[in-house]
């Protein structure tokens, strides 16, 4: 009897440091008296084809998902004929397209649907059922590489920007590398969670070890607990269409975070037309990690796309974060023509979106509530995009490029201040428009933050060395008769306001600001910030 076994690689809620390996096995049986498909008590699929059926399979160019047994009525439970379908296409290299009327059930059991070819989900439905799950980790379909990832033992210390690793590879690869001796990102604030993530940077080499120039290694690692090298698939995996709606979980809400969703672990991938709803949030319900979810990959766009913001629910007095697209440890990120169903300035809505440890992100024509960069960004770009109440919320480095972009949050940007404000870098904002739509405000701070110079995140912290404003109109008109007018800086520390004041963990300051064309409706003076002493060395230069 002849088998195939495919194996499902790890996966991890996003927000943790370590992979939880799932890993169930899928087998085949191609001489089957009767085609069949069941789950043993392992977790392990068995797809049972008789040969009359796999041959007729085999000489099929796409397959469907009622080829092994889909009812798609919208009540019965499909996941394990989708799932079947997609190990025989992946076993066989065949495209798989859903049927544009039907609306397949996905009930909560535990197992996960490798995509590993082509996947055209049309216009059907997908009913996600996440009212009874049993594992809230368990992702629902996983777009997986065709290359196993491997360790790399040769490499026993980093350099920042070094340009070569002393290494030969069959195919160029992104590298994750892992100090777990070493913490940074060690937070500060109400969600503070943990001791730090152990440090961490991502990044392509070529076949011969050479790191990509636009993926520069940003950490000096003395010491390397991990190393791993995840080849890159050539080819281009196309994800089009679909029409998902979330049951939403009921669950009390604490830091159990629902992976119920379309993970993509392969580089090169576009997602195209997909849309994802959420039905049934009620009075509490448990935070989601992204319905979309990118990680440990290269060169992913989206597209075409629309998405749903999470209804916000505490633990405690403390809001969750809830997100339904997110992206860690990836590179090369494009979100292009993407929006949400709700309305991006809804304040019961989290912010839709949140990343860590990616490089070279971009965001064009998308309406959506929030950017966010928790544990780092190199290089991010926004372009024709319109940002709602929650904002633009980063750290990082390297290029923060905004341009004809309208911002209607309380600050055009947010250094996040749960990570030390920090971005070592440049930010340029180009033909853009601030207009906060809160009427009561005080005053407006373009760019806002916090850090006393007190708390150690781990690593040394910095303002943007130089910040360029070209053409943006701040639209203040709405504002109440008491308000002082617009600030380039918040007062990132009320305390630091004489020579007396001493920071632990210094916090470098601002260089230069470059302010070229900038109208104001209320016709008030733009400000340098309400700390005056801790801003005295910086020099705004006026081009207008």
């Amino acid at each position: 009897m002849k088998h195939l076994f495919l194996i499902i690689a790890a996966f991890a809620f996003f927000n943790k440091t370590h992979a939880q390996d799932l890993s169930p096995k899928a087998v085949i049986n191609y001489d089957a008296s009767k085609t069949s498909v069941f789950v043993d008590t392992k977790g392990v699929l068995h797809l049972n084809v008789t040969k009359d059926d796999s041959t007729a399979l085999l000489n099929k160019t796409t397959l469907n998902y009622e080829d092994f047994g889909a009812i798609g009525n919208g009540k019965t439970d499909d996941i394990l004929a989708i799932a079947a379908t997609h190990t025989f296409a992946n076993a066989h290299h065949k495209r798989v397209k859903a049927k544009d009327s039907a609306t397949y059930y996905i009930s909560g059991k535990s197992h996960t649907v490798i995509i590993k070819t082509n996947t055209h989900f049309g216009n059907a439905a997908f009913i996600i059922d996440d009212t009874q799950v049993e594992n809230r980790k368990t992702p629902v379909f996983l777009v997986q590489s065709n290359f196993e990832a491997f360790p790399i033992t040769s490499v026993s210390s980093l350099k920042k920007n070094q340009s070569k690793l002393d290494i030969t590879l069959s195919h160029p690869c992104m590298i994750t590398v892992v100090n777990s001796k070493k913490k940074n990102y060690i937070r500060k604030g109400i969600n503070y969670v943990d001791k730090g993530a152990s440090q961490t940077d991502v990044f392509m080499v070529d076949e011969n070890g050479y790191v990509d120039a636009n993926t520069p290694i940003i950490w000096d690692f003395d010491e390397i607990t991990s190393i791993i090298a995840q080849p890159i698939d050539q080819d281009t995996l196309y994800i089009k269409g679909g029409r998902f709606t979330t049951m939403a979980n009921s669950t009390i809400p604490r830091f159990n975070y629902y992976s119920r969703n379309l993970v993509v672990k392969r580089s090169n991938v576009i997602i195209d037309g997909l849309q994802h709803f959420v039905d049934g949030e009620g009075d509490q319900g448990a935070p989601y990690s992204g319905f979309i979810h990118i990680r440990s990959c290269a060169n992913v766009t989206v597209k075409n796309t629309v998405l749903t913001g999470h209804k916000i629910y505490k633990n405690g007095k403390n809001p969750l974060g809830t997100y339904d697209i997110t992206v860690n440890r990836a590179l090369n990120i494009s979100f292009i023509n993407c929006s949400q169903t709700n309305d991006i300035n809804d304040r019961n809505y989290w912010g839709i979106m949140a990343s860590n440890y990616s490089k070279n992100m971009v965001l064009e024509n998308c309406s959506w509530s929030r950017f966010d960069a928790h544990k780092g960004v190199y290089n991010a770009t926004l372009k024709n995009c319109n940002i709602g109440h929650m904002g633009l919320r980063i750290i990082g480095s390297g290029h923060f490029i905004v341009e004809n972009t309208t911002v209607y949050s309380h600050h055009f940007l947010s250094l996040r201040e749960d990570y030390g404000s920090t971005w070592n870098g440049q930010i340029h904002i180009k033909d853009c428009v601030f207009k906060p739509l809160k009427k009561d405000l005080k005053q407006l701070e373009l760019i806002a933050g916090t850090n006393t110079g007190q708390h150690d995140f781990g690593y040394p912290c910095f303002m943007p060395k130089t910040i360029i404003m070209d053409n943006l109109y701040i639209d203040d008109s709405q504002l109440t008769p008491t308000y002082r007018g617009p600030f380039i800086f918040k007062n990132f520390n009320y305390q630091y306001n004489s020579n007396t004041y001493k920071e632990t963990y210094p916090y470098t300051k601002t260089k230069q600001v470059f302010v070229n064309e900038l109208n104001i409706a209320s016709k008030k003076t733009l400000k340098l910030s309400p700390n005056l002493f801790m801003f005295n060395e910086v020099a705004v230069i006026y081009n207008y």
